[in-house]
Parts: structure tokens; sequence; C-alpha cells
């Protein structure tokens, strides 16, 4: 029997890059997604080795019920990514925070504890935070706020939760939809200048980030990782 992984957040992105590669290499893939039309397109393209649920990651209760309806699951992957955009910190308002709060931190929480009952001892749990975690970038203090929350609880899950193995992606600056809340015009510019910026000299792809969490689901002996992505945008690049 082929493994069965569910990608929450799978409809776009991330998401359905990682179910594409997972789906490709031989696996079933289950995606969730809350916009009944976007998991319908997606589950087009994955094709016979995949379905799919049309429910909100932030019902936990519905979640619990998914996953008892499923039975036994191999890995779980939560790509959800929360609000997008940026807001200066002066007036950014606490409902702002509290949004990427419920929206990303307490998600990955609670689909993660939902799937706990079914999740096979030898299976694993990836999430994925972002590279704000350790950045310093004007307007993005929730977003670090909430992606080192998540980067946070990844060793402390990997032992209390052993031998489920429980490991982190950390993209950098990632052409998807998360962005769209620029204009093109703005948009490509901004991408230009990150790219500028970066030993690797671009932005990166969703493919990019679901080979590196490929990996992680199927290395047994990783675990606790919060695995870096970013064309080595932390590193600078040397004139």
């Amino acid at each position: 029997m082929p493994e069965l992984v569910v990608v929450v957040g799978g409809t776009s992105g991330i998401g359905l890059a990682t179910a594409q590669r997972l789906v490709d290499g031989g696996r079933e893939v289950v995606v969730v997604g809350r916009d009944g039309t976007k998991l319908a397109a997606a589950l087009d393209q994955l094709g016979k080795n995949a379905r799919g649920h049309a429910l909100d990651a932030r019902d936990q209760t519905a979640m619990t019920a998914m996953f008892a309806e499923l039975g036994a699951v191999d890995h779980v992957v939560v790509t959800v990514t929360g609000p997008s955009g940026m807001t200066p910190f002066a007036s950014m308002p606490l409902s702002h925070v509290q949004d990427h709060v419920d929206g990303k931190l307490v998600t990955h929480i609670g689909v993660a504890q939902a799937a706990l009952p079914v999740l096979r001892k030898d299976g694993s749990i990836t999430f994925v935070s972002a590279i704000s975690s350790g950045g310093a970038m004007p307007g993005t203090a929730a977003l670090a706020a909430v992606n080192a929350s998540v980067e946070a609880i990844v060793p402390v899950l990997a032992v209390e939760l052993r031998p489920v193995r429980v490991n982190a992606v950390s993209p950098g600056v990632i052409a998807t939809p998360w962005w769209d809340f620029l204009p093109a015009d703005v948009r490509a510019e901004t991408f230009e200048g990150f790219a500028s910026g970066t030993p690797a000299g671009r932005v990166g792809q969703p493919s990019d980030v679901a080979h590196a969490i490929g990996f992680l689901i199927d290395n047994s002996f990783t675990t606790g990782v919060v695995l870096r992505v970013d064309g080595g945008a932390q590193l600078g690049v040397v004139a």
C-alpha cells in the first residue's frame, strides 16, 4: 500500500507543489483547503491518487473528524500561511497580530493535535514557517513572531512526540499567491530586489520548497530540524 500523506493548505502555492511531488513519487495524498473551487482545480491537476476535503483548517473539531474518517496516516504537512501583507509596527492593530496567531500558529498546532490519534509512529509532521522568523524586514513584526513560534515548537515536539518525527521548512521569498497583495509591477520589482540580494540570484519557486518537504518526509533519521530554503538570503551577497 502506498503511504498516505495529508497536505493541509494544499490547493495552491507550496502546498499544491508539495502534493504534486508526493503524488508523482507514488504516494496517496489528501489535500485540505477552505475554497471548494480551488480544491476541485487542484484535484484535477493532481490526478487519481489525490482526494480532498474542503474545510477550514482552523476548525479543530472538523479536522479531528476528518482524520478519524481517514484512519491511519503516514505523514502530515501543514502549509497554511495565514494572512498576507505587511503592516508597519506603529500603526499595526492588535487584531492584525491575532489574525496571524490564529491563522498560522494556532492552526499548525491544531492540525498536529488532530492528526496524532491516527498518525503512524514511524510517520512525520512537517510545518512550513518562513524566513521572516529570523529576518529584520520592516512591516513583518507579526509574521516574524508567528513564524519564529512555529519554529520554536519543532524541537519540543520532536522530543515529546517521538518516535514521530517533527520538522519544519523555512522558505525565503517564494513566488506564490501570498504576494498577490502587491500590484503585478510592484511585485516584479520586489522580487527582483530580493533576487539581487541572494547568492542564488533568484526568488524561489514552490517546487523548491516541495523538494525540501519531500526530503524531510523521506529521511527517517531527520527530526527536530528547521530546514532553510531561502537561496542563501541570510548569508547576503559578497561583492
